[in-house]
């Protein structure tokens, strides 16, 4: 039997080798938007398609026609739509679960196979490659079980996905929140939470919160002319 795992962060890469040990399963990894067609997947057959990161639309006529299971980091349907971990701890929320979905036309909104609970603590590159340790489990818990997934239940709380304007901090009045801001936008690929000034633009990593003080890496780039105008 035939699985396939589509990822598009690089620290989910070595998944596919890594589940092949533990189930004794043939899994297909595809990483590139390009590669995730219905002829492809026609010709693997699989028996479940896991989305453990993907950051692109999934076509209907993927998911109409092979069960897709998505992985999202919030205890649905609290919090369905996009970044999650960045809405959760904005909103001051540390504990979270990790939620695996049947994938279905509204966003997030599908059955639910199996939750598992997740901490928000660390930077957002630490927990995503944490995240990617729970994913891994949930996956081979759904191989080996193939549980019958259930519609989910509660209120539905919907976050909307956050801009890269989001991620200044000059209106924050908490260290805390600086610290939460900063943290929750280190990882690869994700615009750093930032302050500008008339010339310059300050963005900043690698975080600590320690005696009252946020220590922190800083770039500072001179802002173009005409955003200087």
């Amino acid at each position: 039997m035939q699985y396939v795992i589509a990822v598009s962060r690089t620290w989910h890469e070595t998944m596919t080798q890594v589940i092949e040990e533990k189930t004794g399963m043939d899994f297909c990894l595809i990483n590139r938007k390009e590669d995730l067609t219905y002829e492809r997947l026609s010709a693997i057959k699989p028996r479940y398609i896991f989305f453990p990161h993907w950051s692109y639309i999934i076509p209907s006529e993927i998911y109409d026609n092979f069960e897709c299971v998505i992985f999202h980091m919030t205890d649905v349907p609290f919090g369905r739509g996009g970044s999650p971990l960045q809405n959760l701890i904005a909103r001051g929320i540390y504990e979270t679960k990790i939620s695996a979905i049947k994938c279905a036309a509204k966003v997030d909104a599908g059955p639910v196979y199996i939750k598992q609970n997740f901490s928000l603590h660390g930077t957002a590159e630490e927990i995503y490659i944490r995240a990617a340790k729970v994913v891994e489990q949930l996956i081979v818990s759904i191989v080996e079980n193939e549980p019958t997934p259930v519609e989910q239940d509660g209120e539905v709380v919907c976050f909307a996905r956050r801009k890269p304007e989001d991620g200044n901090i000059a209106n924050l009045t908490e260290l805390e929140q600086v610290f939460d801001y900063l943290r929750m936008l280190d990882a690869e690929g994700y615009p750093r939470a930032f302050l500008e000034t008339e010339w310059f633009r300050l963005e900043f990593q690698r975080p600590v919160l320690r005696y009252g003080k946020v220590v922190a890496d800083v770039i500072i780039t001179r802002k173009q002319k005409d955003q200087c105008e």
